[in-house]
């Protein structure tokens, strides 16, 4: 996966591009909304990395360009736990994550980076282009799910 970004006076915009088996999804819009997608066959004769940037050349020309790791921002959602947790706390920051790289990854925002849980709290992290737009999105997401009851939603930075 190649995910791009372009900085607009109507806000950023993402464009973004992976493989399957047969093709290959291209994926835009501006940054917090779902977007747009379309799919590109891959014959057995195309090198899959080299289709993939020929899909985002267009993007690329346009000034979209990647956007350094290091550079993320840590947006972590915690809940509390009894001491280490259990097997259920486990499943469920599993599942959470799963849902997280779901929810971000399709309005650009970012991705789940893991978590961990013990000595009265469990955290999934998310690696995020825009902190504000993405809590929000993940609020939004967590309302009224087997999820809503995180202790706080914060960014690493401000612990």
């Amino acid at each position: 996966m190649i995910k791009l970004y372009k900085a607009t006076p109507g806000g950023a915009l993402y464009h973004e591009a992976w493989t399957t088996d047969a093709a290959i999804t291209e994926h835009w819009g501006k940054l917090g909304d779902r977007g747009s997608t379309r799919d590109h066959a891959l014959t057995e004769d195309q090198d899959p990395d080299d289709a993939l940037e020929e899909v985002l050349a267009p993007a690329r020309s346009a000034g979209f360009a990647e956007f350094d790791d290091d550079d993320l921002r840590i947006l972590l959602i915690e809940y509390r736990i009894d001491g280490v947790g259990n097997s259920a706390d486990l499943s469920k920051r599993h599942a959470l994550e799963d849902r997280m790289n779901e929810v971000l990854g399709w309005v650009g925002l970012g991705h789940c980076d893991g978590g961990s849980i013990g000595a009265g709290t469990m955290e999934v992290c998310c690696r995020v282009i825009d902190f504000e737009l993405a809590r929000t999105a993940i609020e939004a997401d967590l309302a009224g799910s087997t999820f809503s009851d995180y202790s706080r939603i914060f960014d690493e930075a401000a612990r």
